[in-house]
C-alpha cells in the first residue's frame, strides 16, 4: 500500500482541495469527524450553533475554537490561546522543553453571554480564556491552582462548580468572578473504586446532575455518574464500551514517557506492536453529550487512532432508565461508524475544517499550522520573500530542539506532504527540510557545510542517515504516510514531477513524551553555537488518496460479499437463509452469491439476490437464520452501509441496530445481532465487496 502511495502521479491544483470530510453528502456522516488529531474534545451548543475545542499540548497557537450547525461539518473560528507565558521550557531554551505538557483537557462553557475555556498548563495553574465572540478576541486570566482534567458547571442558583481528579472525583466551587476557588469548598463527591476515571464533563439535565468521564483501567471506556445534588449520593454506570469501529492499537513506544528527557542521537527505543485485539485506550473515551435544538442528544468522544493520534467521533445517544447511553436503541454502548446526520433543520453542504495545502502567498499562516513550542518572533517571515515561508536557522543540537519549527497534524488514513525548499540562503552548519515530528523523529533535508550542500535522510531510530550529493539548491521534499500501518517513507525530486525514494520506511509509534500524533514539520536550524542563514519553503501540498469516498459504496452494482473472518462467501441457501460457503466452491460462483446493491437514500441500501429469491431481510430479533431472502422488500430489508475503506464494510440492520455477521468457521447462517467489529475485523462482522456484473 505504501509503495502505491508513493507512486502516485504529481498532485495538480484541482486535486489539492480533496481532504477528509465526515459528511457523505447523502444525509449521513462517517466517523471520525476529523481524520487528524483533535483530542480531549469539549463541545457545547449556544442557540443554533455548536462549538468545540480540544487539547493542543506544546503546540501554539493553542485551544482551537471550531463551530458547526450540524455537529458534522466544522469550521475554524479562532485560537483562544495565542501564546505561552514566559519561561524557557515553552521556548526550547536552556535544555528545557514542554513536549507532552503545555495546555490540555479544556472545559468549554457559555454563561451570561460569555464563552469560557478552562484549562491547565502544567505547573502554571488553571488558565481561563473568555470572549463574548468565539471568533475572538479572548482575554486571559489565571487561577493559582491545578485542577486535573476539570469540567465546570454554572448552576442555576449562581454557584460555579468544578469537578476534577482521577478515580476519586473531587468537587470545588469557583468564585463567581472566576478569580479563584472558594476557600474550604473542596470535597470528595465520588470515592475511589466506583469506576470513574478522568476527563470529566459536568452537566445538569432536567434538574439532575451528571458527570461523564473516561476510564482506562484496564481498557478505555466511558463512565457516567448521576445524582440529585452536587454532593451526591452518586451512582455510576458504563455508557460506552468496547467500541473501536474495527481499529487496532498502533505501534507503541515504551521507552519514551512524559518525564524522560528528549531522546537524541543514538537513543535506544523499545517500540512494539500490541496484539491484534488488544483494546488499550482505543475504544471511545473522554467525551460528553450535547442536545440539538429539536431535543435529540448526541455524544462526542475521542479514540486513539494509531500514529495519527487521538481524534473525535460522534455518536447518537439513547436515554434508557435515566442514563445517556452512546449508541442506538437496539445496541446500547456501541456506536455506528456511519449514521444519519443530526436533524438540525438546515442543510449544511459537506466541507472540511482546514485548508491543508499552503503556497504561503498571504500575510498570515493558515490556521492549520501550529508552532512547535513558542516561536521566536522576527526569525520567521512571510514577507521577506513574498510567496514563501522563510525560517532563519537558530542554534539547536538536532531537529527536536529546533526552534521555529512549523507543524501541522498528519491526516489519515493515508496522506502525502510535498514542499519545495530553496536552500540557497543556508549557511555552513545549517540543516533545513521536511520532517515528521514524533519520537523517534525523522526528516529529509538539505545540509550545508563549507564544502557545499547535500541531501540527507535521517531516522532517529538507529541514528541512521543516507546522504546524496545535491547539485541544485532547490529541491522538492516528500513524505508519504500510511497511518493505518504506522509507516512513512521519504522521497525527493529536482523538478517536482519525478520523485526518488530515499532511506528506509520509517516506523511511527505513539508515545507519551509528545503525547500527540505525528506531525508534518518544516524546520531550519544551525548545528553550531550561533545563528545561521535561512531556508525558504514554498508550495506545501497535502494529498489524501482515500479522502474521496464516493466510490466506496457500490450503488446499483452487482457484488459478491466475502467475510474477513474466515474468507467465506455469502450465498443464498435453498432454505431461504444466507449461508457462508467456501470461496472456491461452485455455490460461491452461482447467482445466489451475487447481490445487487439498491440505493434507498440517506446511506441505506437493500440487497437483492441475483438468483431471484428476493431481498435480504431481517426477521425477529436477527438471530442466526433470521436473515432471510423474501420476495418483497420492507423496512426490515434496509441496511446502513458502514464504510471501513479499502473495500471493507459492515451492514447495520435498520431493524435491529446490529450488524450482519457470522461466527467464523462455524457454517452457521448469517445473523443480524452482532454488536460490532473486533479490532482485527475477523469476528465475522466485517465484509469485503467485489464487483461481479
Amino acid at each position: 500500500m505504501l509503495c502505491v502511495l508513493l507512486a502516485l502521479p504529481p498532485v495538480h491544483a484541482s486535486e489539492r482541495t480533496t481532504t477528509w470530510s465526515a459528511d457523505n453528502g447523502n444525509g449521513t456522516f462517517t466517523n471520525p469527524l476529523l481524520y487528524d488529531e483533535f483530542s480531549d474534545p469539549d463541545l457545547i451548543r449556544v442557540g443554533d450553533w455548536f462549538y468545540m475545542t480540544g487539547t493542543t499540548m506544546h503546540a501554539v497557537p493553542g485551544l482551537p475554537v471550531l463551530r458547526s450547525r450540524d455537529l458534522v461539518n466544522w469550521e475554524f473560528l479562532s485560537y483562544a490561546m495565542t501564546g505561552f507565558p514566559p519561561g524557557p521550557e515553552y521556548r526550547l531554551e536552556d535544555g528545557r522543553d514542554l513536549y507532552g505538557q503545555g495546555i490540555w483537557a479544556p472545559s468549554l462553557r457559555f454563561h451570561d453571554g460569555r464563552f469560557h475555556i478552562f484549562a491547565n498548563i502544567n505547573q502554571r495553574g488553571l488558565h481561563v480564556f473568555t470572549a463574548t465572540d468565539p471568533a475572538g478576541p479572548w482575554t486571559h486570566s489565571r487561577i493559582d491552582r491545578n485542577l486535573h482534567d476539570l469540567s465546570v458547571l454554572f448552576d442555576d442558583d449562581g454557584r460555579v462548580y468544578a469537578v476534577f481528579n482521577y478515580n476519586e472525583v473531587r468537587l470545588v466551587e469557583l468564585k463567581a468572578d472566576l478569580s479563584g476557588v472558594v476557600e474550604g469548598s473542596e470535597r470528595v463527591i465520588i470515592p475511589a473504586g466506583n469506576g470513574m476515571g478522568e476527563g470529566h464533563h459536568f452537566y445538569k439535565v432536567d434538574g439532575r446532575y451528571y458527570i461523564i468521564s473516561a476510564n482506562y483501567a484496564p481498557v478505555g471506556r466511558m463512565q457516567a455518574a448521576r445524582a440529585d445534588r452536587p454532593d451526591g449520593p452518586w451512582e455510576t454506570v458504563a455508557i460506552s464500551a468496547s467500541e473501536t469501529m474495527g481499529t487496532r492499537r498502533g505501534w507503541w513506544e515504551d521507552g519514551v514517557g512524559q518525564r524522560t528527557p528528549v531522546p537524541t542521537g543514538a537513543t535506544r527505543f523499545s517500540m512494539h506492536k500490541p496484539g491484534d485485539n488488544a483494546l488499550g485506550a482505543v475504544p471511545l473515551h473522554q467525551g460528553g453529550i450535547v442536545q440539538t435544538p429539536n431535543g435529540d442528544w448526541w455524544g462526542f468522544s475521542m479514540m486513539d487512532v494509531k500514529s495519527i493520534g487521538r481524534t473525535t467521533f460522534l455518536s447518537p445517544v439513547t436515554w434508557r432508565d435515566g442514563w445517556p447511553y452512546f449508541g442506538l436503541a437496539g445496541n446500547l454502548g456501541r456506536s455506528p461508524r456511519t449514521w444519519l446526520k443530526p436533524d438540525v433543520g438546515v442543510e449544511t453542504p459537506p466541507h472540511a475544517t482546514y485548508a491543508r495545502s499552503d503556497d504561503f502567498s498571504t500575510d498570515a499562516l493558515k490556521p492549520v499550522w501550529q508552532w512547535n513550542h513558542q516561536p521566536v518572533d522576527g526569525k520567521w517571515s512571510l514577507v521577506e520573500r513574498p510567496g514563501a515561508l522563510r525560517l532563519h536557522a537558530l542554534p539547536a543540537d538536532d531537529f527536536l530542539w529546533a526552534r521555529n519549527t512549523l507543524t501541522q497534524r498528519v491526516i489519515g488514513p493515508e496522506s502525502m506532504a510535498t514542499v519545495r525548499l530553496d536552500a540557497s540562503g543556508l549557511a555552513p552548519g545549517d540543516v533545513a527540510g521536511l520532517g515528521l515530528l514524533n519520537m523517534p523523529a525523522s526528516w529529509l533535508g538539505v545540509v550545508r557545510s563549507k564544502a557545499g550542500v547535500l541531501l540527507r535522510w535521517y531516522s532517529q531510530l538507529g541514528d541512521r542517515h543516507v546522504d546524496v550529493p545535491l547539485e541544485s539548491s532547490e529541491v522538492y521534499l516528500r513524505v508519504a504516510g500510511d497511518y493505518d500501518d504506522d509507516l512513512a517513507r521519504y522521497a525527493w525530486s529536482l523538478d517536482g514531477e519525478r520523485f526518488t525514494d530515499i532511506g528506509e520506511p520509517v516506523r511511527l509509534p505513539y508515545q507519551l513524551k509528545t503525547f500527540q500524533g505525528s506531525r508534518y514539520a518544516l524546520f531550519a536550524f544551525n548545528t553550531g553555537a550561533g545563528e545561521g542563514g535561512h531556508a525558504d519553503f514554498d508550495d506545501f501540498r497535502v494529498h489524501e488518496p482515500l479522502a474521496d469516498r464516493s466510490r466506496n459504496l457500490p450503488l446499483g452494482q452487482v457484488v459478491t460479499l466475502s467475510n474477513l473472518g474466515d474468507a467465506t462467501v455469502a450465498r443464498v441457501h435453498p432454505l431461504g437463509v444466507l449461508q457462508p460457503v467456501a470461496a472456491d466452491s461452485d455455490e460461491a460462483k452461482s447467482d445466489g452469491a451475487r447481490f445487487r446493491v439498491h440505493d434507498r437514500g440517506r446511506g441505506q441500501v437493500a440487497l437483492e439476490a441475483m438468483d431471484g429469491s428476493g431481498f435480504l431481510t431481517v426477521v425477529g430479533i436477527g438471530l442466526s437464520a433470521d436473515v432471510r431472502l423474501l420476495p418483497e422488500q420492507s423496512p426490515a430489508s434496509l441496511f446502513m452501509w458502514q464504510d471501513l475503506l479499502r473495500g471493507e464494510f459492515m451492514l447495520l440492520s435498520m431493524k435491529t441496530h446490529r450488524y450482519l455477521g457470522i461466527l467464523p468457521d462455524s457454517g452457521e447462517p448469517y445473523a443480524a445481532d452482532r454488536p460490532g467489529a473486533r479490532p482485527d475485523r475477523k469476528d465475522g462482522t466485517v465484509l469485503r465487496w467485489r464487483r461481479r456484473d
